[in-house]
Formats: C-alpha cells, structure tokens, sequence
C-alpha cells in the first residue's frame, strides 16, 4: 500500500468515525475501517475493564467464525491471558515509549520477542486464521483497550509497515471514541436531574409517551406514580437549602430503590419536590404494593414529613387512555388528593367506584386554556 492509499485509508476511518453518533456505531466504524485499511479478513475491537479484571469484547467484523457474534453480549477474556496490555505495554509507556502495533502469527513467536501472547495465537490456528496485528487504544492516557485485524490462513503475513499503519488507526479510532463518549454524556445529563442522578422531566416525558403508545396498541399496563415530597419548605426555612436538597437526594435514593421492585421501571425527578415513577407492564396492585411501601419508608427519612402520593394505572377503571397526559392529569389528581387528605398512603385513581372524585377532576375542563401544553395544576 502506498502513501496516498494510507492516506485516504485513515480520513475514511476518520470520516467514519465522525459520522458515528452511538457507541454500537463508533465501535463497528473503528473495526470495519482497520479491517479495509488492513485487507483484514477480521477485525474486532475490545475495552479493558479494569474493575472487572477482563478484555472485553464490544465488537467482532468480517469473517466471522463459529461462536462469534457482531456484538457479543459476553464475550471477555481474563486479561492476565493477554499480559501486553497490563505489563508489556505499560512497562513500554513508562518508559516513555509510545503504543505501536505488533504483529502475531499463528506459527507462533520468535525467541525473545516480547509482547506476544500464547492465547492469542492459540486463538489464531483455532479459527483459521493465519495473523494478527494488535493496536491498543489509548484515551486519556490510560490504555483503554485494543484493535484487532486478522488475515485468513494462506494470505500474506502482516508487515511492519501495516503495524505502522495500524498504529495510526488506532489513534484515529481514540479521538472517534472519546467524541463519541462525550455526545453520549451530553444525552445522558439532558435527560439526568443533576441533584439526585434520577431521569429528569425530559426523559420522563418520552418514556411515558412511548409507553402509552405500547399500551394503545398492544394493551400494556402503564403506571405512574406521582409524589409529591411534604414538607421541603419547612426544612429549607429551618436547616437551609443544603440540608434540604440532602432530603431530596435521600429521597431520590429511595425512590430509586422501591422502584427497583418493579422490572423496568424508571424513577424521576420532575423538579423541585415532585417525583415520579413509570412502570410498564407490572399489574396495578403491584405497583400500588411498591408505592405503599415508598410511602413508608419516606416517612422514616427523618427529615421532611412524608410523601404525597397518587396512583394512576391504565391496569384500573379510569376509563380509555388516549395519550401520556391524560394518565398524568389522572396520577397528580390523585396525588393532590392525597395531599389535601395528608394521607399517608397512595391513593389510587379508578378505585372509588363508579363516581371517582380523582376521575372526575382529572377529567374536568382545564382551567388555564393559556396553557394546554403545561401539566395540569390542581391545587387552587
């Protein structure tokens, strides 16, 4: 490969890197671009998970062979099996070397060459194939994981040359993936409540809208719960605001604890002292056993004076649910009713018979038609 062919190899791995907007893509752009670059037959690209002691697969391109997957759900390896990662290559950049490829064969090392690694070449005559080159990925100056391109058996063995060229492409795949990282955090904090870490109302919002269309089409149970934290004022007034937003974090905890009870689920701040929790396809009276329990043991955070909570479920008499707010008007009338009441369980809409009084003002005409887009107040 010339020049100019390693040239236009790495802007197109660079452009589609660019064009990666999730980690599934960024990875499969980094591998299937070596993999061209390289006239590889395989390529895959794998993380260090330092916490778990492993080498983690995310992703396998090309020819695959038997067992492996595009995207393996637990394809890992001991990382003591591959010890340049842990050893070779750390020892090499405390040094002040840099990361540079090397190449593997399936003929197995020559003596004294280090940094090679007997299960990778056990792993090589296994599936066939002939060689390998391996580039680690760094970010951040930390090892992060590794590159990996094979050659079928027969083709020509790799290069200095291409474990130069691999070299390169590794760093390109680096800048591609710690971007990638970054937008990922940037979606994950617009739709996190920096406070307590639970979803905020944004990403509530979504989810209920895609769960009601489920329930619309397939009939899925949809709950919400909506609390409301009693007493926050009081504690901000007395303590300060720090000791209240330590309130509304242990409250978040809890939260996201009894909400851990019903598969799926997702917990949420809506803002100030209001809270939520959306589940989809529990029963009703599952998710009011779980609401009762919340209850309780908001009661016993020792600071603040409770929950208000109501309960709207689609899994209840409250009569067709056409869209996400017309289930949100319904679990904060319950919750202003169990407010109004000081009560110190849920309550629940649709379970008053007939005649519901949370029905009944759920469904009553909006009183603020300046705003139809807003979330119904009922507290006048």
């Amino acid at each position: 490969m010339g020049e100019d062919d390693r040239l236009r190899a790495v802007v197109t791995l660079a452009q589609a890197m660019a064009a990666a907007h999730t980690p599934r893509a960024s990875w499969r752009a980094a591998a299937q671009g070596a993999r061209h670059a390289l006239a590889g037959s395989f390529a895959a690209l794998s993380v260090w998970e330092r916490d778990r002691g492993r080498l983690r697969v995310l992703v396998n391109v090309g020819h695959l062979a038997p067992g492996e997957e595009e995207f393996p759900a637990e394809e890992a390896y001991p990382v003591h099996q591959f010890p340049e990662i842990a050893e070779f290559l750390h020892e090499r950049w405390a040094g002040g070397g840099e990361p540079d490829a090397w190449v593997e064969t399936a003929a197995g090392p020559a003596p004294g060459d280090a940094g090679y690694c007997h299960q990778r070449v056990a792993a090589l005559r296994r599936r066939g194939r002939g060689c390998c080159v391996v580039a680690p990925i760094v970010l951040h100056g930390r090892a992060w994981g590794e590159l990996y391109v094979a050659r079928a058996g027969g083709d020509p063995v790799f290069g200095p040359a291409d474990a130069e060229l691999a070299t390169v492409l590794a760093a390109v795949a680096a800048a591609g993936i710690a971007q990638t990282e970054r937008l990922e955090e940037a979606r994950r904090l617009a739709f996190t409540d920096a406070l307590t870490g639970l979803a905020n109302r944004r990403a509530l919002d979504a989810r209920l809208e895609e769960a009601v269309d489920r329930h619309r089409a397939v009939g899925t149970v949809v709950s919400l719960v909506v609390c409301d934290l009693n007493g926050l004022k009081r504690v901000n007034d007395t303590h300060g605001h720090a000791v209240g937003d330590r309130l509304l974090e242990r409250f978040g905890s809890v939260l996201s604890l009894c909400g851990a009870m019903l598969p799926g689920a997702l917990a949420a701040r809506l803002g100030g002292d209001e809270f939520c929790l959306l589940a989809v396809g529990p029963p009703a009276d599952d998710v009011v056993r779980v609401a009762q329990d919340l209850c309780a043991r908001a009661l016993e955070l020792g600071l603040g004076e409770g929950v208000a909570c109501g309960i709207a479920s689609t899994g209840d008499q409250i009569g067709p649910v056409g869209s996400a707010r017309r289930l949100f008007r319904l679990a904060d009338a319950a919750q202003y009713r169990a407010k109004a009441a000081r009560a110190v369980a849920p309550v629940v809409a649709g379970r008053a018979g007939p005649d519901d009084p949370v029905v009944r003002l759920a469904d009553a005409p909006d009183p603020d038609p300046d705003t139809p887009g807003e979330r119904r107040r009922f507290r006048r």
